[in-house]
């Protein structure tokens, strides 16, 4: 017997049944694009090895114009196929089934070869689309007709046809973007005519034993997007076209509300996914911010789909499925939505993986081979670094043992989980604990490791970490200057004026965590939809209440600075920074950049700008400005003649990051 019943009840689609209710939803991972097919097959084959139902790719261009990006991935020459073929060969020889997402980014397309219903340009693209005459749209139609026969020789199970999140045939959908005043504009009927032909030209080509699913948009979050009544108009035609399946698009990728961010409470958006249950015959599938097979269950339990669909979270446990049906759910390494290591990675044109699991999509190179030669390690931190290396040294057959000063294990992390929006990473932490004995690592809290205590060991891998770096602002009088860790310790409680000293990701999650008061927006779906503006798609139109963003108050008043003369958040994550520098601005925080610190006395912080001196009043400084390495065993190690390894904040404090810590330690680990 399950512990998740509704999770493993197959889905009967007529010419195929699916073992279970769980589909891996598309995800860009730049795999394909750098042609290393043999990555693709190992990266896709071990999500089909850990049980989930289906598989959708990331999305592949029907042609040119419609690529995100010039290069694209797509199926274009006959090497294509041959290539996919290695993608899907391996995916169903782990008795796993895929089909292919057919991506056209219409004005989305990061190219001067851009098309799109009318000639409007994108705001988060620089290159205004070419509007397409009645030639150009059968030719869209054709080709990506043509990527579905070519995504079926290629042996896919079925194809997802994108149409949400602000792409092509989305773009058709709305008077915003879609201007036209011929059969293709104008009243819905007309607006809706592409979307619903290419799913009826698609069927058509493939027959009945081919999954289409189509990606609908549920609630559009942009202005003018579409109301409730039109998306299930558009849904009742698209299931009358022949889709197979209506999976759940969330918001336009220019839409000023996060969608899939750590701060969005987890299932978030499935309330309006129930909202089409019974409009439509066919299953539906509801995604975002569905992370735990609780939460998956309770979703399917609720009647909110037929289906849910995850994607990070098989980059973070490709084995997330069979971990769940073996009743072994706690030994599922979580999502935490972080983004650091998959989106901002797509976004940095880098090859996409996972904060929590370096080897996702790169499961050929980063490889946790058995040792034949078992050693006695001792890693002294338990911090992201430390942990990660323990876990791999463990789980390759070495014998470890992990130290560390305080009393619990997560270092850093044990900060960032106090952060508003940052609830996940108690997950994170309970994962760690749960893994260390999984893996028999021996774990020696409150112990302050040093030379004569190591001196057993074959290896000694240092993880102290960082101490906060003092900037050396001169204080005079009885002023109440802190750092970070105080505040996030909550060893001392802030006053009611802060000026929080430094903008760096430190700096911007100790204002969030001063500004809120009370319960999380990230824990209380409610707070979080008034917070960011979100309405029910049936009584505004696109999902946006009338004053989105409002603002709900802050208990302190909070100056934000930083000596770097720029933005306030400028390095801060490609696809959260924005969330973060909106958030705080809602709640009144003033950022300043350029800012030269003079000192602070009872008067306050005196700064000089280039507006000339100034003096922020405040009753507590908090100094947030860098860390510095603690390699002070380190340093005695080496003195005499040991050898160390090095990694996380003691090695480089610069930019630190969980990312760059965890990775560093998995890698020195697979190589001992």
């Amino acid at each position: 017997m399950t512990e998740y019943p509704h999770l493993f009840q197959p889905l009967d689609l007529g010419h195929v049944t699916l073992p279970n209710r769980v589909l891996m939803g598309s995800m860009h991972t730049g795999l394909e694009e750098i042609g290393d097919f043999d990555r693709v097959a190992a990266f896709y084959g071990a999500r089909a090895r850990g049980g989930v139902g289906l598989i959708v790719t990331g999305g592949m261009s029907p042609n040119r114009e419609g690529g995100v990006l010039p290069g694209a991935a797509g199926l274009f020459k006959p090497e294509d196929i041959t290539n996919h073929r290695k993608v899907t060969d391996r995916v169903h020889d782990e008795g796993g089934r895929i089909a292919m997402q057919i991506l056209h980014a219409g004005r989305y397309a990061y190219s001067p070869e851009c098309v799109a219903p009318s000639a409007v340009k994108s705001p988060i693209s620089p290159f205004a689309p070419k509007e397409l005459d009645e030639a150009g749209i059968e030719k869209q139609i054709a080709d990506i007709t043509t990527a579905a026969l070519r995504a079926r020789e290629a042996g896919y199970d079925g194809v997802e046809i994108m149409g949400s999140e602000g792409y092509f045939l989305n773009q058709f959908l709305v008077t915003h973007t879609n201007r036209r005043t011929d059969r293709w504009g104008g009243s819905y009927e007309n607006r809706m005519r592409l979307p619903v032909e290419v799913v009826r030209r698609v069927r058509a080509a493939m027959g009945d034993d081919f999954i289409v699913i189509y990606r609908l948009s549920m609630i559009d979050l942009v202005p003018n997007g579409s109301t409730w009544d039109e998306v299930v108009t558009l849904a009742k035609a698209i299931e009358a076209a022949g889709a197979s399946i209506l999976n759940t698009g969330i918001g336009w990728h220019e839409a000023r509300i996060p969608t899939i961010a750590t701060s969005v409470p987890r299932r978030a958006f499935t309330w309006v996914t129930r909202k089409l249950m019974g409009d439509v015959s066919i299953p539906v599938i509801t995604s975002n911010r569905i992370n735990t097979p609780e939460v998956a269950e309770s979703v399917l339990a609720d009647g909110c789909a037929d289906m849910v669909s995850m994607a990070r979270p098989f980059l973070a446990d490709p084995e997330f499925v069979a971990k769940a049906k073996a009743g072994r759910s706690a030994t599922i390494a979580p999502c935490i939505a972080c983004n650091q290591a998959c989106l901002d990675h797509t976004f940095e044109m880098k090859v996409a993986s996972c904060l929590v699991n370096p080897q996702a999509a790169h499961e050929t190179e980063l490889v946790y081979a058995p040792t034949d030669a078992p050693k006695k390690i001792a890693v002294v931190g338990a911090g992201p670094a430390g942990l990660s290396a323990a876990l791999v040294a463990a789980e390759r057959g070495h014998a470890v043992t992990l130290f560390d000063r305080a009393p619990e294990i997560g270092g850093q992390l044990n900060m960032a989980k106090k952060v508003p929006g940052k609830e996940e990473f108690y997950g994170l932490i309970d994962w760690y604990r749960t893994m260390l004995v999984e893996h028999g690592v021996t774990v020696q809290l409150g112990v302050e490791a040093n030379a004569p205590l190591l001196s057993g060991f074959d290896h000694v891998v240092v993880a102290t970490g960082v101490v906060p770096r003092d900037p050396g602002i001169p204080v005079s009088g009885d002023v109440r200057v802190v750092s970070y860790v105080d505040i996030l310790k909550e060893r001392v409680t802030a006053g009611k004026r802060v000026a929080v000293v430094g903008a760096g990701g430190i700096g911007f999650d100790v204002a969030e965590y001063l500004t809120h008061d009370g319960v999380s927006p990230a824990e209380n779906l409610e707070l979080w939809k008034e917070e960011w503006g979100v309405a029910d798609p049936a009584e505004h139109r696109g999902g946006l209440a009338p004053k989105s963003g409002a603002s709900t108050g802050s208990p302190r008043e909070v100056v934000l600075l930083q000596r770097k003369a720029e933005r306030p958040g400028k390095r801060l994550g490609k696809t959260t920074g924005w969330i973060h520098r909106a958030s705080l601005m809602a709640k009144g925080v003033k950022m300043m950049g350029g800012v030269e610190y003079v000192g602070i006395d009872a008067a306050g912080l005196h700064i000089n700008t280039s507006d000339g001196p100034s003096v922020i009043t405040c009753d507590t400084l908090v100094l947030c400005a860098g860390q510095e390495s603690d390699r002070s065993l380190a340093d005695v190690l080496e003195g005499q003649g040991s050898v160390v390894h090095v990694i996380g904040g003691a090695d480089v404090a610069a930019e630190l990051d969980a990312k760059r810590a965890i990775d560093q330690g998995a890698r020195l680990a697979a190589s001992l």
